[in-house]
C-alpha cells in the first residue's frame, strides 16, 4: 500500500508496497488529496534511474537504511549478537504487517533468519507535527541475546535544503546558533553528557538558502530524549539528503534477552514553509495539547542568589514579607536546607531538613509562605551525591563511576538503576512532600554523567518523575540542570518548568529565551529578575532592561529584595501586575520574532490566538548599524483588523539616544491596520544600547 497522511498543511506520503522495508516519499508541503492511482503514478514517477557504478536496482532510502540495501551513509540500525557472526550488514528486513489509521502508520518489519523484528510507528499529528520511532525485538528462543548499537530515525530532506543550523553553548551561555552550508558527507553532533548539556544542538534545522524566523522552507528535528544522543545531517552524491538521530548507545549499553524489545525516543519533526516561526507555531501547540501545566504559572520567588547557602530564619522571614508586598505567588527555597550542607562541597544525598539550621523544621518557614498567600518550592537534587555525605559513606555502591575518576563540583551521581538506591530517593522525596506543604519542586542536576549507562539512568530518572508525580500529583517541578543542559520533549513531558539558564544576565537572556523558544512555549521557560550586577557574568543592566526580559517567560525574582530600593519594590510590583494581566495572552499566543538587518535589533512577541491583541518587544543588543533604525513590522495581526498600538511603560524607561521621539509616540499611540503593520509598520524609538521597549497592540 502507499500510505498518505496529512495535516495542517502537511503530508506524509510512504510507499509500503512489496516486501521491501517501506520507503518515505514525500515529507513536507501538503500536495493534496491523491487518489490511489495517483498514489501509485507519483511512486512510480519518483523510481530513479539506475546510475553507473552502483547496485542493480533503482537506489531507495528506506525507513531503516543498511547497507544490505546499498545504503553507504550512516545506517539507521546497527544490532549483533554477541560472540556470533550476524551484523547489521547482513539483516534482511522485510515488511510483514502494515496498520493504518488516518494520523498513524505502524509498519513491522522482519528478518527471520536473523530472528530480528523492528516496528516503525510513524504519527502526524493535527497540528503537523510528524513524530517517528522504532522499536527493536529480539525474536531468538533461548540463550541467544541480541546487542543494539545503533536505532535512529533517518528522513529524507529536499536537495534544495542545502543550509543547516543547530545549536551549541556552554554554561550560561545555553542555545547559541550556529548555520553553515551542508556540503559532501555527514554533519554529525554527539553528546555524551548523560543529559542533553550545555552544547545540546537542541534542533537540528535543514533548509533552503537563507531561510530565517519568517521565511524560508525548513525540516527541522529534535530528539525527545534527556540522555546521551547523536544527530547528523548528510549529503551525499550517491544518495538522497537525510536528517538523522538516535539515543548515542555505549557498545553493551542495551543487549537484549530473547522476547525483549529496545524503543527508540521520539524523533519530533516539522516541515514549514514560513521559516523558523513556522516550526514554533506547529510545535507550541501540539505541546499544548498534552502539556502537564493546569494552571496559570505563578510568579516566583527564589532564593539562591538572594542568600546561598545562608539559610538564616529571620533573614528569610523578611524575604518572604518582601516577596509578599511585590504580589509573589511561590516562594522556592534553594540550596542548602538539608543535614550538613553549608556549601557544595557535602551532603547532597542526605535529604532530611537539618536540625541545627532548621530547629523546628521547614514548617515556621511553610506557615509564614502560606499565611502570606504564597505557596512554597523546594530545591533537590535526587541524581546527585557527595563524597562528603553519609549516604555516599554508608552506600558507596551506589555511586557510579571509578572510585578515582575526578569529581564535578564536588559530586557524583547516585545510580538511579540501583533498585536500593531508587527505593531510598523515592522514599525520601514521598517523606518530604507528605510532611511539608510543597507545591513545587526544583529539580537540578548539576554535571555531567562520566560513568555508568546514560540509557539505564536516563530510563530511571524518567520513572522515578513518573512516580513522585503519581504519589502528588499536584505538585509542580521545574527541570534545572546547571541551568539549560536537560531541556528536551522528554523532560518537559514530566514537569511544568524549565529554568532556561543559571545567567539573569538579560543580555545574554535575550539570545537563550529566543532560540529556547524555538521549541518550548513561553509558559514553561523560566526566567528571573536578578540583581543589577549579574551574579554570572558580573554586567551591570538597568531596571528597565531586566524587567522587559524576564516578563516573557515564567516569570520570577531572583534577588535579595531586601536590598533593593523602594521605588525599585514599587517597579518591581508594577512589573508583576502588568505580568498577572498579561500572562494569559503570553502563555496561550502566538510566538512571533521579527527579521532584522542589523544583528544589533531583535524583535518578539506574542499575538493572541484570537488576533485580538498582542505585545511586541524592541529590543537593542548593542549599537545599532544605522542612526534611524527600519520600521518595526508586526507579523501575525489580522490582516483587516485595525490595531491601537501603544508603548507599555513597566516603570522604568527605556533608555534612548534622541532629541525627539517618533510623532506617533509623542501623541501616545497610532492606529493601523494588521495589514499595515505587518507590511509597513512603525518608526522605533533610538533605543541606547541593552534596553528593550515594550508595545500592546490592541485591535478596536
Amino acid at each position: 500500500m502507499i500510505h498518505h497522511l496529512r495535516a495542517a498543511g502537511v503530508s506524509l506520503i510512504v510507499d509500503a508496497r512489496g516486501t521491501k522495508v517501506p520507503t518515505i516519499l514525500h515529507w513536507g508541503a501538503d500536495v493534496g488529496e491523491l487518489a490511489a492511482d495517483s498514489l501509485t503514478a507519483l511512486a512510480d514517477g519518483l523510481m530513479p534511474a539506475i546510475p553507473p557504478s552502483s547496485i542493480d536496482a533503482p537506489p531507495r532510502l528506506s525507513l531503516l537504511p543498511t547497507v544490505f540495501d546499498g545504503w553507504s551513509g550512516r545506517p539507521g540500525i546497527g544490532v549483533h549478537r554477541p560472540g556470533g557472526t550476524d551484523a547489521s550488514n547482513l539483516l534482511a528486513l522485510r515488511l510483514i504487517d502494515q496498520q493504518t489509521t488516518d494520523t498513524s502508520l505502524i509498519l513491522t518489519t522482519s528478518d527471520e533468519r536473523a530472528l530480528v523484528t523492528v516496528v516503525s510507528t510513524i504519527e502526524l499529528t493535527p497540528q503537523g507535527v510528524l513524530r517517528v520511532r522504532h522499536t527493536v525485538r529480539n525474536d531468538a528462543e533461548v540463550d541467544r541475546p541480541l546487542a543494539v548499537d545503533a536505532l535512529a530515525v533517518v528522513l529524507p530532506v529536499p536537495d534544495r535544503a542545502t543550509e543547516l543550523l543547530d545549536f551549541t553553548g556552554l554554561w550560561t551561555h545555553e542555545r547559541t546558533p550556529q548555520r553553515h552550508r551542508l556540503g559532501q558527507g555527514a554533519w554529525t553532533r554527539e553528546h555524551r553528557h548523560g543529559r542533553p548539556g550545555h552544547d545540546d544542538a537542541f534542533l537540528s534545522v535543514t533548509g533552503a538558502p537563507g531561510f530565517d524566523f519568517r521565511t524560508g522552507e525548513v525540516w527541522a528535528t529534535h530528539l525527545a530524549w534527556s540522555g546521551d544522543k547523536v544527530v547528523w545531517s548528510e549529503r551525499s552524491p550517491l544518495g538522497p539528503v537525510v536528517t538523522g538521530s538516535g539515543e548515542l548507545l555505549a557498545p553493551g549499553e542495551v543487549t537484549l534477552e530473547p522476547g525483549e524489545t529496545y524503543e527508540s525516543p521520539w524523533t519530533v519533526a516539522v516541515y514549514s514553509d514560513a521559516g523558523l516561526d513556522g516550526v514554533s507555531a506547529r510545535l507550541h501547540p501540539w505541546i499544548r495539547s498534552w502539556s502537564t501545566i493546569t494552571k496559570p504559572r505563578p510568579v516566583v520567588l527564589n532564593t539562591w542568589e538572594a542568600v546561598y547557602f545562608d539559610h538564616d530564619l529571620p533573614t528569610l522571614l523578611t524575604l518572604v514579607e518582601q516577596a509578599k508586598r511585590v504580589g509573589v505567588e511561590r516562594f522556592v527555597l534553594d540550596d542548602g536546607w538539608f543535614t550538613g550542607r553549608t556549601d557544595d562541597r557535602r551532603a547532597l544525598g542526605d535529604w532530611f531538613v537539618d536540625p541545627e539550621r532548621w530547629a523546628g523544621g521547614l514548617s515556621p518557614l511553610i506557615e509564614a509562605v502560606t499565611g502570606a498567600g504564597m505557596d512554597f518550592g523546594l530545591w533537590v537534587e535526587p541524581e546527585m551525591v557527595n563524597p562528603d555525605s553519609e549516604l555516599a559513606r554508608t552506600h558507596p555502591d551506589w555511586v557510579l563511576g571509578h572510585p578515582d575518576a575526578p569529581s564535578w563540583r564536588f559530586q557524583r551521581v547516585l545510580d538511579l538503576d540501583n533498585p536500593d538506591a531508587f527505593a531510598y530517593l523515592l522514599g525520601r522525596l514521598d517523606a518530604l512532600l507528605t510532611e511539608y506543604d510543597i507545591a513545587f519542586l526544583k529539580w537540578d542536576h548539576n554535571r555531567d554523567l562520566l560513568g555508568g549507562s546514560a540509557h539505564r539512568q536516563t530510563t530511571a530518572l524518567y520513572r522515578l518523575l513518573d512516580e513522585v508525580r503519581a504519589l502528588h500529583p499536584g505538585v509542580d517541578i521545574e527541570s534545572c540542570a546547571s541551568g539549560g543542559a536537560r531541556i528536551d520533549l522528554g523532560i518537559l513531558e514530566r514537569v511544568e518548568r524549565v529554568w532556561t539558564s543559571d545567567t539573569n544576565d538579560p543580555l545574554e537572556r535575550q539570545s537563550i529565551q529566543r532560540y529556547t523558544g524555538l521549541v518550548v512555549p513561553p509558559e514553561y521557560l523560566g526566567g528571573h529578575l536578578g540583581a543589577a550586577r549579574s551574579h554570572t557574568t558580573w554586567r551591570a543592566s538597568d531596571l528597565s532592561f531586566r524587567l522587559a526580559t524576564a516578563l516573557f517567560g515564567s516569570a520570577g525574582i531572583e534577588w535579595n529584595l531586601n536590598e533593593a530600593s523602594e521605588s525599585e519594590l514599587e517597579l518591581i510590583a508594577a512589573w508583576i501586575a502588568h505580568y498577572k494581566r498579561l500572562r494569559p495572552l503570553l502563555h496561550t499566543g502566538e510566538v512571533v520574532r521579527m527579521d532584522s538587518a542589523d544583528p544589533a535589533l531583535h524583535a518578539h512577541g506574542v499575538i493572541a490566538q484570537d488576533r485580538s491583541s498582542a505585545i511586541v518587544a524592541q529590543v537593542a543588543l548593542a549599537a545599532p548599524l544605522t542612526a534611524i533604525p527600519a520600521p518595526l513590522r508586526v507579523p501575525g495581526l489580522d490582516p483587516e483588523r485595525r490595531y491601537r498600538v501603544r508603548p507599555l511603560d513597566l516603570g522604568a524607561p527605556a533608555r534612548s539616544i534622541q532629541d525627539v521621539p517618533p510623532v506617533w509616540l509623542t501623541e501616545g499611540s497610532v492606529v493601523l491596520t494588521g495589514r499595515a503593520l505587518a507590511e509597513v509598520g512603525i518608526a522605533m524609538p533610538l533605543l541606547a544600547p541593552e534596553q528593550a521597549q515594550l508595545f500592546t497592540l490592541d485591535a478596536e
